[in-house]
């Protein structure tokens, strides 16, 4: 699968955020870590100890394989396993997830892109169960998801204990509308929600909100 620079944009975006907050997190999981993009762009600015979940046979052989090449194996352990299974011992302080998006849209011929990309292998509800399982009482979950069914999402987490407090709207140029959401959740239903827009392109260009999150991982910017 190729990454996708709303992926990066997500991943890049939660470590800043990670990185800044006087509260540093001691533990991390991924949920659908892939081939470990998220896991690893974490790993740079935080020093947490970092699971990532996946259940994708190659997916997770390649995240093993590129935890292994990193800077930061010794706090990257990647895990061959349906979430809704996972059964570790601990509460995690952040909980980040890029899940399978396209609920209602057609199925591709290749089954791995459909695992990748659609949610039969993980529902909404599975994945805000998942997360209400395993986030410690005071933890965030952060979550990149498409604009048209977010709120479908926010429902099937409500129901868990979960409630959003923090929501940038993300659009591909100036001229598009948004496409992705990308949020963070709590188990505090009191916090004022937070909002803002974030655009990828202006014109022929990244913005350069854009180029600040990503010149940390991105060669040419």
């Amino acid at each position: 699968m190729k990454v996708c620079s709303d992926a990066c944009l997500f991943g890049a975006w939660v470590a800043e955020q990670l990185s800044r907050t006087t509260a540093k997190p001691k533990t991390v999981l991924d949920i659908g870590t892939g081939t470990g993009l998220l896991a690893l762009m974490i790993a740079q600015k935080t020093q947490a100890t970092i699971h990532a979940v996946e259940l994708d046979e190659n997916a997770f052989l390649q995240a093993v394989e590129n935890f292994k090449a990193s800077p930061w194996s010794t706090r990257l352990t990647a895990h061959h396993a349906d979430v809704t299974g996972f059964l570790p011992r601990i509460a995690y302080d952040i909980i980040i997830s890029n899940p399978p998006f396209y609920e209602q849209s057609l199925r591709s011929k290749d089954e791995q892109k459909n695992k990748a990309k659609h949610s039969g292998s993980l529902s909404y509800e599975g994945l805000a169960g998942a997360v209400a399982n395993k986030l410690s009482t005071t933890g965030k979950f952060y979550v990149l998801l498409p604009y048209a069914s977010f709120n479908s999402f926010t429902a099937k987490a409500a129901e868990h204990g979960l409630f959003p407090q923090e929501l940038v709207y993300v659009k591909q140029t100036t001229t598009h509308n948004f496409f992705r959401v990308m949020a963070v959740f709590s188990f505090d239903k009191t916090s004022s929600l937070r909002e803002q827009t974030i655009t990828i392109k202006s014109g022929n260009n990244y913005d350069p909100e854009f180029v600040t999150l990503l010149k940390d991982y991105y060669l040419y910017l």
